[in-house]
């Protein structure tokens, strides 16, 4: 790249950076083991808030088998090809990088466009979720300028714990994720007399939904890869990566599946009642009010959890396409006082809060929309950078030869396929209109940069990166 202080800076951060105006930044403190668990899985679930609708979709013995089956066939790859491709790419580009290494700049600036997009969207639900929790103890927060109020300030508060640097916001991860968990373990160890297992097997009593089941799968179960955009952040990623990957899919699944046996086994209601939030209830029938609050409270503090791990990954996402020339360089400019970048976390922030007063149902379903379109892109370019680049040094590689790979990856695409049929006339609209401009933004990005009216990195696409993480000149496959 043009830059190589910029580039070197950016994976691997020396003792200071400097900001545009050449003023020392503070030292920046990496990512280790534990933080990078907590943080990946907020980038994911955040807790078992939001798997009540699988049983209303299809009934507890199908949402069972689809918090058991799942994610071995869609987060179990999608975090493999995480954890290959950031070991091998540890930049802040994360998807970017792969895209743009496989297929040109082209294709790396619709992932970055596509991913950031659906990524800023999802942020959006997260206030909303904490309010709409929060009026269930506060029922003024239920409409007006008091809900709005909230969800505004919310907003601008958590930011600026984002913008403190993401050792701050890692730690304070594994904080939220343990104190908002305990109500769970608790309410499941006080079903376990109440527990009848023949319930276990029910089908419900109503007609499938498979919308609604897919997607609250999907939706629980997704953007593993998301956290590949912090992989510039984290200490001796090469082997941390794969380890709190590993950790954080175990770890994810526990903590959906045990509160979903506890509940559905101990407790026999309608299954209509198996709405969002319906844990809540859950709860206060098992054990009595106490734990009602203690977990929507819970579920306050993994709303938070949630808006701060997916909110860095949009910010830090946007300094590693400025690094890699699809922005202009003021976009990876960094705080002088914490060391973050403050321009991408502001902007990840505002549009987020702009999204934050549409419809829930509509935030959710295109955030998923345009999430499945990014990971078609991604699929591809794991599979061709094994063909394309296949001596490139991989720290971790996932154990399959290219027709393994292509099986690994068509079974999930094939869910991928459902959200998009299942997808409604507005999230066409929203997400057709999106993509469209996603395709502008590139050309629009390329005239900024012939006219030189923002000054770039160079898009280099003739860079590979060895075990270290430091960039060199493409060799030939046979010379490496």
């Amino acid at each position: 790249m043009a830059n190589s202080e910029t580039s070197r800076s950016r994976h691997e951060l020396p003792l200071t950076t400097s900001d545009s105006s050449g003023n020392k930044a503070t030292t920046a403190k990496k990512l280790t083991l534990v933080p990078l668990v907590f943080l990946i899985y907020f980038e994911v679930a955040g807790g078992p808030f939001g798997e009540e609708p699988a049983v209303q979709a299809a009934g507890p013995l199908l949402a069972i088998l689809g918090f058991l089956i799942f994610p071995f066939i869609w987060s179990v790859p999608e975090a493999l090809i995480t954890a290959e491709l950031s070991t091998a790419f540890p930049g802040n580009g994360g998807f970017v990088i792969w895209a743009h290494r496989a297929f040109g700049s082209f294709a790396g600036s619709m992932m970055g466009s596509l991913k950031f997009l659906s990524g800023v969207i999802n942020v959006a639900s997260f206030p909303v979720l904490c309010v709409t929790y929060l009026d269930k103890l506060f029922p003024v927060l239920e409409s007006g300028w008091p809900r709005n109020g909230c969800i505004f300030a919310s907003t601008v508060v958590l930011s600026f714990l984002n913008y403190t640097g993401l050792a701050i916001v890692g730690y304070t991860a594994v904080v939220l994720g343990l104190v908002s968990l305990s109500p769970f373990l608790v309410m499941s160890a006080m079903a376990i007399p109440k527990i009848k297992p023949h319930r276990w097997g029910s089908l419900g009593d109503k007609k499938k939904d498979w919308n609604l089941y897919f997607n609250t799968l999907f939706w629980n179960l997704n953007f593993w890869d998301n956290v590949s955009t912090l992989a510039g952040e984290v200490d001796k990623p090469q082997k941390t990566f794969p380890l709190a990957l590993l950790i954080a899919v175990i770890f994810t699944c526990i903590a959906y599946l045990i509160p979903l046996f506890a509940v559905t086994g101990a407790v026999s209601v309608d299954q209509s009642r198996w709405e969002t939030g319906f844990h809540a209830e859950a709860a206060e029938m098992i054990a009595g009010k106490w734990l009602k609050i203690w977990i929507e409270i819970g579920a306050v503090l993994s709303s938070i959890g949630l808006f701060e791990a997916q909110l860095s990954s949009s910010a830090y996402q946007l300094e590693g396409m400025a690094e890699l020339g699809f922005l202009p360089k003021f976009f990876g400019v960094r705080s002088k006082w914490f060391n973050t970048p403050w321009l991408g976390i502001l902007l990840s922030a505002l549009m987020s809060l702009g999204l934050s007063y549409l419809d829930f149902t509509d935030i959710i379903s295109a955030a998923n929309f345009l999430y499945t379109l990014g990971m078609f892109l991604e699929f591809a370019s794991f599979i061709w950078l094994r063909k394309k680049l296949p001596e490139l040094k991989r720290p971790y590689r996932v154990p399959l030869k290219i027709p393994g790979l292509v099986i690994m990856c068509l079974i999930p695409s094939g869910f991928l396929v459902l959200i998009i049929v299942f997808a409604t006339k507005i999230v066409y609209l929203i997400c057709g209109l999106m993509t469209v401009g996603a395709i502008g933004w590139y050309f629009l990005i390329n005239y900024f940069r012939k006219k030189k009216i923002f000054e770039f990195n160079e898009v280099n696409d003739d860079l590979d990166y060895n075990v270290n993480g430091e960039e060199h000149p493409k060799v030939d496959d046979h010379e490496s």
